[in-house]
């Protein structure tokens, strides 16, 4: 019954935030097949309260990045689907293709 914005805020905006100062940081999204994972980390681009989890955390990381003063960033995303003991790659060129 939350907007993938209340959840980004009360869940993942901490976690980002430690991320910024360095931290590693995992979202890890578990449940049935329909349960709303992909919708909840994804979203729909319109209404933008429905932006999902991925790309609040992206927007949230570079507005904080441009902002920095004096300060080096690496970023390394990855978004893994497991599904029946195969795991994809969601980032990569062809997100149909297994990873050993």
């Amino acid at each position: 019954e939350h907007s993938t914005e209340h959840i980004y805020n009360e869940i993942a905006y901490p976690l980002v935030e430690g991320v910024l100062e360095g931290y590693n940081g995992t979202i890890f999204a578990y449940g049935q097949t329909g349960s709303g994972k992909s919708f909840t980390m994804q979203g729909v681009v319109d209404p933008s309260s429905q932006k999902g989890i991925i790309p609040r955390a992206f927007e949230h990381i570079f507005e904080s990045i441009q902002c920095a003063e004096n300060a080096k960033f690496l970023l390394r995303a990855s978004y893994l689907e497991i599904y029946n003991e195969d795991v994809r790659d969601l980032l990569g060129a062809d997100t149909k293709q297994k990873l050993e």
